[in-house]
C-alpha cells in the first residue's frame, strides 16, 4: 500500500473527513485528496502532523500492505452509517496486519481454524449443528467458562473496537499477499458492553461462521438460535430448569445467568424455545422486564466482560526472549505496554538492596 493509501486508511478509521483532517493539520482537503491518490507526496512536517492527528506512529504511512479484509456478516442498527463501517473496516484491517506479524515471530503457533460447515434448513438442526460443534471442540456439556479464550485457541481472532454506538459485531475473513485464500475468521464485537451481551454477539457471529442457512430460515433468527443451543445445551437447560416448568424465578435467572454466561431474557427465550415454558409464561416475563426497564439493563449483578489475550500473550512473549524493542512491541499492541508487575518487581527488588546496605 502506498503513502497516500494508509493517510486514507487511517483517516477512514479515525472517522475523519476530508475538511476535518485539512483543519486539523492546517492543509487544505484539496492536498489530503491528492495526498490519498498518489498525486503529491507530504512533507515530512505534514506527515509528522498526519500521524499525530490521526493517532499512527509516522512508520504506518510506510508500513507495506499485507492484508484485505472481506465482510461477511454485521449485527448493526440500521443509523450505522458508510463513514462508520469504513471506520470499523480500516481500524480491523490495522489490527489484522499488527497481529499478523506478531504471529509470524512464532511460525509453531499458528493454526488455522477448523470450523464445520453445517447445512440447516430447521431450528432443530441447528440444535444438532451447536451440539457437533462442542463435540468437535470436546466441550462436552459443561458451561464455557470464557468464550473470547476459546475462540482464541480454536484459531478464531477476535477483536474489540470501542466509540461506534450503533455497533454491536461483525464477522470477517481476510487474505494475504501472500496467500489470496481466506485466511482465519475474525470476529470483532463492540467494547462497551456487559459481558453476557458480548458473549451472545461472539456467539451469534460463529453461528454464522459454521451455518449454511438454507430454505425459510432466515440467517438472523438461526444464529440467535445458535447462541443459545451452543451456550446452554438443550439437555443442559432441562437439568437446570426441568423439563416442564409453569413459570421462571428472577433470582433463579440471576444465578443461572452467572453461571453460564447467558443473559436471563436469553434464558427465557432458550426455555421458550425448548417448551420448558409456553409462549404465554415467556410474554409475561419478557413484560416483566420491561415494565421494570431491565430489558436495557437487567437486575443484579452483572456478568463480567472478557478480554482477547492471545496476540498481546505473543507480544511480551517476543518482548521476553528479545525479538522486537519495547517500542516496536507498544507499537504492535496499540497501547502502552503493561508495566505495573514490572515496577513493582523492581522496587521491591530496591528495597531489598537497601536493607541489605
Amino acid at each position: 500500500m502506498t503513502i497516500g493509501g494508509r493517510i486514507k486508511q487511517a483517516r477512514k478509521a479515525g472517522n475523519f473527513s476530508l475538511r476535518k483532517l485539512a483543519d486539523e493539520i492546517g492543509v487544505s482537503a484539496m492536498a489530503i485528496s491528492k495526498y490519498e491518490r498518489d498525486q503529491d507526496v507530504p512533507s515530512s512536517g505534514v506527515l509528522l502532523r498526519l500521524s499525530q492527528a490521526l493517532q499512527v506512529k509516522v512508520d504506518f504511512f510506510f508500513r507495506p500492505s499485507t492484508v484485505s479484509v472481506q465482510l461477511q456478516a454485521y449485527r448493526k442498527h440500521a443509523v450505522l452509517g458508510v463513514k462508520e463501517q469504513e471506520a470499523i473496516q480500516m481500524r480491523i484491517q490495522d489490527w489484522v496486519e499488527r497481529y499478523l506479524e506478531v504471529e509470524s515471530l512464532f511460525p509453531e503457533e499458528q493454526h488455522a481454524a477448523n470450523l464445520p460447515l453445517r447445512k440447516v434448513t430447521s431450528l432443530d438442526e441447528i440444535e444438532t449443528a451447536a451440539l457437533e460443534l462442542r463435540d468437535h471442540w470436546s466441550l462436552g456439556y459443561d458451561a464455557i467458562e470464557n468464550l473470547v479464550q476459546l475462540l482464541e485457541d480454536r484459531g478464531i481472532k477476535v477483536g474489540i473496537i470501542s466509540g461506534f454506538e450503533h455497533f454491536d459485531a461483525c464477522t470477517f475473513t481476510y487474505s494475504t499477499q501472500s496467500c489470496k485464500a481466506d485466511g482465519d475468521p475474525v470476529i470483532v464485537t463492540k467494547g462497551e458492553l456487559s459481558g453476557d451481551r458480548q458473549r451472545f454477539n461472539l456467539g451469534h457471529e460463529l453461528g454464522h461462521l459454521i451455518l449454511d442457512v438454507q430454505g425459510d430460515l432466515k440467517p438472523e433468527q438461526a444464529a440467535n438460535r445458535f447462541v443459545g443451543a451452543f451456550l446452554v445445551p438443550a439437555a443442559t437447560a432441562r437439568f437446570e430448569l426441568g423439563a416442564n416448568r409453569t413459570d421462571l424465578n428472577i433470582n433463579e435467572l440471576h444465578m443461572l445467568k452467572h453461571k453460564y454466561g447467558l443473559s436471563m431474557q436469553a434464558w427465557i427465550y432458550r426455555a421458550k424455545d425448548l417448551s420448558i415454558i409456553s409462549e404465554s409464561t415467556a410474554a409475561r416475563l419478557f413484560q416483566q422486564f420491561r415494565v421494570n426497564d431491565w430489558h436495557r439493563q437487567e437486575p443484579g449483578k452483572p456478568y463480567p466482560s472478557e478480554t482477547p489475550m492471545r496476540m498481546e500473550r505473543l507480544i511480551y512473549r517476543a518482548l521476553a526472549e528479545d525479538l522486537i524493542s519495547r517500542s516496536r512491541a507498544q507499537e504492535l499492541l496499540g497501547k502502552p505496554l503493561q508495566l505495573g508487575w514490572e515496577m513493582e518487581a523492581l522496587q521491591q527488588n530496591d528495597l531489598a538492596i537497601r536493607a541489605g546496605n
